[in-house]
């Protein structure tokens, strides 16, 4: 009798037990994170991405597991890592910049892909438009050539008789061509010249500000990460040729540059965690409107304006979201 009780004990533990464990272990999605930066220029971006996630319910080991790959500058890279993200299976790949989103949109037509600060998603074919993406690629922009008529009109009233401005590209990202555009159409309204200086790898950028810091007034850097990848040699070389400068994001003049313009980047990358959120619940990226930036900054460092022998005016100063002193 004793051996028949334990008989049905173990059949019913059996019979339990799969409900049981499938209750415990709740199905861990996969969540694939591309960037060309390394670990030094994404580490707060990816923690504001990575804290909205736990905001929303996410634990990495419990029900989501992140495959971070960085490039860390390296652009020739990204195709090999998207390739590697799409392998593992990833359920989403958030791809932030333009070079990453376009890299992970070739490695795969049917995963979802969500981008955070890609400047021209339209422009570059991300997305058929803004408000109907209508493929497997969604997230939020940061209009990043839209805003460099308000970047030139700043550095006009930093220097009242300004002339001539180089805008600083590279040439082989997409966002290129819209950002010289939109360049040369705000200096015409403001009556200044603008001069492209091209760099087509790092090594270039020493030799070319050799060569314009005598034909110009100032610096506006297009917003690309190709640049913010190389910030350090960038501020550096404005600062050995006095050239005041403006740039898209406030982690520009937190490493010493002078002023930036431009949307809440951590903002941006937060909302990229929601557009993460809604998928894994069942949404569509065809369906979900690229969404702008609603936050935007003007940071100024006043140390590097005094290195520079530059006064900015109160009227800027009292619009400045920050001022490091």
């Amino acid at each position: 009798m004793k051996s028949r009780r334990v008989f049905v004990a173990n059949a019913t533990a059996l019979l339990v037990a799969p409900s049981t464990i499938w209750a415990q272990s709740p199905r861990i999605w996969r969540i694939g994170y591309l960037t060309p930066a390394a670990l030094r220029e994404d580490e707060s971006y990816f923690e504001a991405f990575r804290g909205e996630l736990r905001t929303l319910g996410y634990v990495e080991g419990q029900n989501i597991a992140i495959e971070r790959r960085l490039a860390g500058g390296r652009f020739d890279a990204l195709n090999g890592l998207a390739k590697e993200l799409v392998q593992l299976k990833a359920d989403v790949i958030v791809s932030p910049t333009t070079p990453a989103a376009r890299a992970a949109k070739r490695a795969s037509n049917s995963i979802p892909i969500v981008f955070a600060v890609v400047s021209d998603p339209v422009g570059t074919g991300l997305v058929a438009s803004l408000s109907h993406p209508g493929g497997n690629v969604t997230g939020t922009t940061s209009i990043g050539t839209d805003l460099t008529g308000k970047r030139l009109d700043l550095l006009k009233q930093l220097i009242p008789h300004l002339k001539r401005v180089a805008v600083l590209g590279y040439p082989a990202d997409t966002v290129w061509e819209p950002a010289w555009r939109d360049a040369r159409e705000a200096a015409r309204q403001l009556g200044i010249e603008t001069v492209p200086l091209l760099i087509p790898n790092a090594g270039e950028l020493e030799p070319a500000f050799a060569e314009i810091d005598r034909h110009v007034q100032a610096v506006l850097v297009a917003s690309q990460v190709f640049f913010w990848v190389h910030e350090q040699m960038i501020i550096r070389l404005t600062l050995r040729a006095k050239l005041p400068a403006i740039y898209d994001g406030r982690y520009w003049p937190d490493a010493d540059a002078l002023m930036s313009y431009g949307p809440n980047y951590h903002a941006l990358y937060r909302q990229a965690a929601r557009y993460v959120d809604r998928i894994l619940k069942g949404a569509n990226p065809a369906d979900l409107p690229v969404e702008q930036p609603t936050e935007y900054e003007l940071v100024l460092n006043l140390k590097t304006a005094k290195a520079l022998g530059v006064t900015i005016p109160e009227s800027v100063l009292l619009r400045a979201d920050e001022v490091i002193r």
